[in-house]
């Protein structure tokens, strides 16, 4: 069941590298930075995803990234999810992460398991959000 929503971020995709083309596939690694709150709290997100295509022309994606606070709070996270192509070359993922913080202020994080949607439309916006999976 989801929970509440933990996390929303807005942000822009910084960088994209071909990995790979083996086997008639592709990799693809992309970066991204953005802002929003974490647990109402104001956080810069810094992550790195790659992705692989899948024969049926589906996404399969993991990726890691940092969470900073302007009072020196930080918190790290990991993720997998699924994708899909859109209109004129934006991307959909849903998926899960995972936190780690020692921030005590972020410490729920630790034992949460987050459910995401990840948007980057065709201009490389990108727009996050996290639900508690509970």
């Amino acid at each position: 069941m989801l929970g509440e929503l933990t996390c929303e971020l807005r942000g822009k995709r910084t960088a994209r590298r071909v990995l790979s083309t083996d086997g008639g596939g592709f990799k693809v690694e992309v970066s991204f930075e953005d802002s929003g709150k974490l647990l109402g709290v104001e956080a810069n997100d810094i992550g790195t995803y790659s992705s692989v295509s899948r024969p049926d022309g589906s996404l399969y994606g993991e990726g890691q990234g940092v969470l900073l606070m302007p009072d020196g709070g930080m918190a790290t996270w990991k993720g997998q999810g699924v994708g899909k192509f859109l209109a004129g070359g934006a991307v959909s993922y849903r998926g899960a992460l995972y936190y780690s913080t020692a921030t005590p202020k972020l410490a729920r994080l630790n034992s949460l398991a987050g459910v995401f949607e990840f948007e980057v439309d065709a201009n490389g916006s990108t727009h996050s959000k996290i639900w508690e999976w509970k």
